[in-house]
């Protein structure tokens, strides 16, 4: 069913034509008829519908010859008859936690087809919680593999993802609609990435965890709005904008959004901000945002992100290798709108 593996990244098509030569001469007639046919699928028509599935394995173990997810192990017998698991372990050690490997299938008339399966690495089946990095490791490492695997099928014009939940559901989902992202807008539509639909693959023996997938959804959705903001040019996202922006997204969503002009910061003597920006013509804004989700008995949570659009120094102006960064300079107050 697999022809062809993929490493993380490179030329694949370039690369397999330079070595495939060298490789005839010492390789054994099984493994000629596979690069024969590694090379004719790469320069066919792209991959279309991509799957991405879970392998465990020790990194530090370069022999260890990986243990796949259950979702992974019912595909690799009642799909490819064990065949899929094979050709990874020869393909070399397993894939090390945010690696991918990419098998592409040969058998279009399987049904479900997936021209190109993604196998991340997970590292350890036994990862958890990490209180000296204050981080879930399990969930940090299927949401890095996931992300970097749509990110390698997106750029093979894969125009359909399906991801299993890797077990954790919420992180899967989080890192595939991080993973194929891309800030494009001011791109030529010829020159754009095709970003590719992404859905949870479940099989009628398993538990569809949809709940935890919509969840890890919108966490994405609200880290992708963060990086929208950032990625966007000053001369495009000046405070005016950055205000409308966030109160057509946040004030259909229960928050109260209150903006404050130039003449609120003048009555709080807030003269740091208005000297930075006299810099501009555009008048500064100041948001005020509230959400009121428990009873008003609790302690409120307070969070103060800086926002200002573009920082030149004010009256004293910062020196040029510092201003090329400075349109970076509101992602504190994008992460606030997000939060």
């Amino acid at each position: 069913m697999f022809s062809l593996l993929r490493s993380k990244s490179g030329n694949v098509a370039k690369t397999i034509n330079r070595i495939l030569p060298q490789l005839r001469t010492y390789t054994s007639p099984m493994v000629n008829q596979t690069l024969q046919l590694q090379q004719t699928e790469i320069c066919a028509d792209p991959p279309t519908r991509g799957l991405i599935l879970g392998v465990y394995a020790d990194e530090e173990n370069k022999y260890d010859t990986g243990i796949l997810t259950p979702s992974a192990w019912r595909y690799n017998v009642q799909k490819t008859g064990g065949r899929m698991l094979d050709v990874l372990r020869k393909s070399g050690p397993m894939p090390k936690r945010g690696e991918t490997r990419i098998l592409f299938a040969i058998e279009p008339e399987k049904v479900p087809y997936y021209s190109a399966v993604a196998i991340v690495g997970l590292g350890k089946e036994c990862l958890g919680y990490n209180s000296y990095e204050v981080v879930d490791e399990q969930k940090e490492a299927i949401r890095r593999s996931v992300a970097n695997a749509c990110m390698e099928l997106a750029y093979l014009d894969t125009y359909s993802i399906e991801i299993e939940n890797c077990g954790h559901a919420e992180s899967a989902a989080e890192g595939a609609a991080l993973g194929i992202w891309a800030y494009q807008e001011l791109k030529d539509p010829k020159k754009r990435i095709s970003i590719p639909t992404i859905d949870l693959y479940t099989h009628k023996d398993e538990i569809c965890d949809i709940e935890g997938w919509r969840i890890g959804l919108q966490k994405a959705a609200a880290q992708n709005l963060t990086r929208q903001l950032q990625e966007m040019p000053s001369n495009m996202l000046t405070p005016t904008a950055f205000a409308q922006t966030v109160v057509e997204v946040l004030c259909k969503s229960g928050v109260n959004v209150e903006v404050k002009v130039e003449g609120w910061a003048v009555s709080q003597s807030m003269q740091a901000f208005l000297s930075v920006g006299k810099a501009s013509c555009e008048p500064p804004i100041f948001l005020e945002l509230s959400y009121y989700g428990t009873s008003a008995e609790e302690r409120p949570i307070v969070l103060v992100g800086q926002g200002i659009t573009y920082d030149s120094g004010g009256l004293c102006l910062k020196e040029l290798q510092e201003l090329v960064h400075m349109r970076g300079d509101m992602t504190g107050a994008a992460v606030v709108v997000a939060a």
